[in-house]
């Protein structure tokens, strides 16, 4: 998985250390320390993958590299001064080449924009010994802006102690945004945190700092007699806390794949459910839509009924009206033939 690491350490005098050496080093390069009259030449060093400078606009000069870092060593005058600021990153190493470079030169730039300062970008492949995934970047920042004129003001913020920590934090979210937009700009599925395991609520313990010693030790060991265990209790205790990561990554991926499987089967039945709701809701419909349908058909079929019964009733009533009105002319005919009877018969004639 791809691995976050950031670290920002100080360049000083005061550990007797030269910025120009540091230079020279990290980019396998022969540079001069003017104030110092040496030369450092590490120009057979193995393992630079790549060595560029990233500079404000306007400062071309510092393309130059011999000239900008002895340049950071003319500009300060005290025996403790800081000359120089280093940020080692972790690369991911599921990225390719191009990408790594393009990743390094992105923060490189945040750097530069955020303090008006040069970068000094060297980029390292893995160690023969040792984790193979070690691809990383060293970037040697100037501790004083610059410009067309050459170096300018200190930069104080990660140097007094009330800001540096929060600042330091920032840079570490910088870079963790900038590894996870890089990932997903190549389909990578993993992520980084730039938070500690304590702070992600991440169970897993973080190894213990090796040193210089230790780390030549096992080192030399492993040259030796390759995959042997560790020789130093430090590295015992890496292997150990490792081994302990190592069960307690698994576990929470077996966690983590349950808890998927049962979030499938919990959105499969929630979709069984609401297709279930749906089917009732229009089942529903449906029944209501034939009982309104048969209401109809039953208060028309009364409508019929009652219409049959009036017009059974007024039928009756003409009837009835019908026949009192024949009554009546048969009972005028009944009067009126006797009175023609009377009056028809005439004279009698007698024999």
């Amino acid at each position: 998985m791809a691995i976050y690491h950031l670290s920002v350490k100080s360049i000083s005098r005061s550990a007797g250390r030269s910025v120009v050496a540091a230079a020279a080093y990290r980019a396998g390069q022969e540079l001069t320390d003017e104030r110092q009259g040496l030369t450092h030449d590490y120009t057979r060093k193995q393992g630079v993958e790549d060595a560029f400078i990233v500079a404000p606009d306007g400062a071309d000069w510092a393309q130059d590299r011999n000239a900008l870092w002895n340049a950071a060593e003319a500009a300060e005058k005290r025996k403790d001064a800081k000359t120089g600021r280093e940020y080692e990153l972790a690369l991911p190493a599921e990225l390719d080449a191009g990408a790594r470079k393009e990743l390094a030169r992105d923060f490189a730039a945040e750097l530069v924009e955020r303090y008006g300062v040069v970068a000094d970008v060297a980029i390292h492949e893995p160690g023969r010994e040792g984790d193979n995934r070690n691809h990383h970047a060293h970037i040697l920042t100037t501790t004083r802006t610059a410009g067309a004129d050459g170096l300018g003001a200190k930069t104080r913020v990660l140097d007094v102690a009330s800001t540096a920590s929060g600042e330091i934090e920032r840079l570490r979210e910088v870079w963790a945004r900038q590894v996870n937009q890089a990932l997903e700009r190549h389909q990578v599925e993993q992520r980084v945190d730039h938070r500690s395991f304590e702070r992600q609520g991440n169970e897993q313990e973080p190894t213990r700092h090796m040193g210089v010693s230790a780390t030549a030790l096992e080192r030399q060991a492993g040259r030796e007699n390759p995959g042997r265990e560790p020789v130093t209790d430090l590295g015992k205790q890496n292997a150990e806390i490792r081994e302990r990561n190592r069960v307690l990554e698994t576990a929470r991926k077996a966690v983590e794949k349950a808890q998927e499987l049962f979030s499938g089967l919990e959105k499969r039945a929630r979709l069984a459910v609401g297709l279930a709701r749906k089917i009732g809701q229009r089942m529903e419909r449906e029944r209501e839509a034939e009982r309104q349908r048969k209401e109809l058909a039953r208060q028309a079929e009364i409508r019929r009924e009652m219409q049959r019964q009036q017009d059974i009733r007024a039928a009756e009533e003409a009837r009835k009206a019908a026949e009192m009105e024949r009554q009546k002319r048969r009972a005028k005919e009944i009067e009126q033939p006797t009175f023609r009877r009377s009056r028809d018969r005439g004279p009698s004639i007698g024999f």
